[in-house]
């Protein structure tokens, strides 16, 4: 397999690589580059070229800011302003052929701050030689893809992944893959993407299945999004318009963003729970690209047709409490309490559900299940009342006992891209953890590929009585819904979308 593959896509010829049996295409233009005029557009099909691009090294990342955010910046280190020639998509194949292979398309997360496709976690070629076809894709962050802006559209990344999923009906057929059988996989800011996809016209009939990881709650009014683009444009000295940030250069608006990220919380009486967040951007509900609310959406029947497998780890806010100065003080406790519990008590009520727990334990929890635990799990209940197909799991499984089964650990699993020897050498490891993983990991590949192959991964559906859970442990065992307690504290309330404050 010395022979460089050479594909015929819709508007030119690619040439990839063989590596490891697995046939690998890096960096695809799937849209015309955001620059000039169209830079704060929705994106627009490539033009045809004449000849054969090369297609052997990952495109440039979408304008974003160097280092910033806990997992992306430490595992690819500075990450350069991007290029104007950034919506590009990357393709796995086990099989060139007509093999008719399902189609896995990965919406990477990074708190809608960050994407970059050549983040060596995120490599597709473990999970393709099980036999699918995986396209992972760059799309616009920050205010670049979510900043509301005058003159533009909302939700320009989402808009990006709607392009590269369209892409992929026209191309990958080519590559061996089933254009009939497109499941979208997601973590963190991606899940939330794909549980906003589920619900949008534009993106209807693009992918048959969808798999949620972690999704995190946070949906915004065009009103709140208003103030912030507002307020990261004032530290510019513009106004959140097409015209005057067109003429700034990326790096501009990542810094202005920065700087507003560096005192979100001095915010929280004016934008509310979202300044508690590690981010000012999330998806808009403007009642046009996106028409309402993921839970409102789909629980009025809009992904019936769509098989959906959902899911959080256990320990998902320990990914940041976790970090070396990020122990919350009782000040950011109480704070939190006020802001992010479900009724007007809910610290008293996470004190008699976890009676054990310090209050940093609890602030912890509190995170978990607010930013993405029960929204994931309100989803699903959404598309059991919506009447279509629902599996639920949850990871349980840790390496180490600093961060437990935190965010961002099961995407790790899935592509297979964390070693036994990484596992080994971190200093909280647990003593049978680096023979665990091959096993836990394997497990997890297995079932999403089925999942994806068949449209069910091997377990009972989810229904809102007995919650039927997967759990991901050292073994995986099929139960209720492990979190009842907060499942409980949660009950009566209803997630949508976030506003100003009064």
């Amino acid at each position: 397999m010395d022979v460089e593959p050479e594909i015929r896509t819709a508007a030119g010829v690619v040439r990839g690589s063989w590596e490891s049996a697995v046939v690998v295409f890096r960096g695809i233009r799937y849209a015309e580059p955001p620059i000039g005029p169209r830079r704060f557009l929705a994106p627009i099909p490539v033009r045809p070229w004449d000849g054969v691009r090369d297609a052997r090294e990952f495109g440039p990342p979408v304008p974003q800011s160097s280092n910033l955010g806990l997992v992306m910046s430490s595992v690819s280190g500075d990450v350069e302003d991007g290029s104007e020639d950034c919506l590009t998509l990357n393709v796995w194949s086990p099989d060139l052929g007509g093999a008719n292979l399902p189609v896995m398309v990965w919406i990477q997360g990074g708190t809608y701050l960050e994407n970059n496709t050549a983040n060596p976690h995120c490599d597709g070629a473990t999970l393709a030689r099980a036999a699918v076809v995986v396209v992972s894709m760059n799309y616009r962050v920050g205010m670049d893809g979510f900043g509301r802006i005058t003159g533009a559209p909302d939700n320009r990344g989402i808009l990006d992944q709607i392009a590269a999923l369209e892409w992929v009906q026209h191309n990958i057929a080519a590559f061996g893959g089933d254009p009939a059988n497109v499941t979208v996989f997601g973590q963190s800011a991606g899940a939330a993407s794909i549980a906003a996809l589920l619900v949008m016209p534009k993106a209807a009939g693009l992918f048959r299945r969808a798999i949620s990881q972690s999704m995190p709650g946070t949906y915004f009014t065009p009103r709140l999004a208003d103030a912030i683009s507002t307020t990261i444009a004032a530290q510019l000295g513009v106004r959140a318009t097409v015209s005057d940030l067109a003429r700034l250069p990326p790096r501009a608006l990542t810094d202005a963003t920065t700087a507003v990220i560096a005192k979100l919380p001095e915010f929280v009486d004016i934008w509310g729970p979202m300044a508690l967040t590690p981010t000012p951007f999330s998806p808009i509900v403007d009642g046009d690209v996106l028409p309402c609310a993921p839970w409102t959406g789909v629980s009025n029947g809009a992904a019936h047709a769509v098989d959906l497998l959902i899911g959080h780890t256990r320990d998902e806010f320990r990914l940041y409490t976790s970090q070396p100065g990020n122990q919350p003080t009782p000040e950011q406790v109480a704070v939190a309490f006020d802001h992010l519990g479900p009724g007007t008590d809910g610290e008293r009520a996470y004190r008699t559900a976890y009676p054990d727990a310090t209050p940093s334990q609890r602030f912890e929890i509190l995170n978990s299940d607010w930013l993405f635990r029960m929204p994931s799990l309100h989803l699903a209940d959404a598309a059991y009342v919506g009447g279509g197909p629902v599996w639920f799991y949850e990871l349980a499984w840790s390496f180490n006992a600093e961060q437990g089964a935190s965010h961002c650990l099961d995407f790790l699993l899935l592509f297979g891209t964390l070693s036994p020897d990484e596992v080994r050498a971190h200093r909280s490891a647990h003593p049978t953890a680096a023979d665990e993983i091959p096993h836990v990991a394997k497990r997890i590949r297995a079932d999403w590929v089925s999942f994806a192959t068949t449209g069910k991964p091997g377990w009972a559906p989810y229904d809102s009585r007995t919650r039927v859970t997967r759990v991901y442990d050292a073994e995986a065992v099929t139960r209720p819904y492990p979190e009842q307690a907060s499942r409980r504290i949660w009950s009566a309330y209803r997630f949508g979308t976030l506003d100003l404050m009064g």
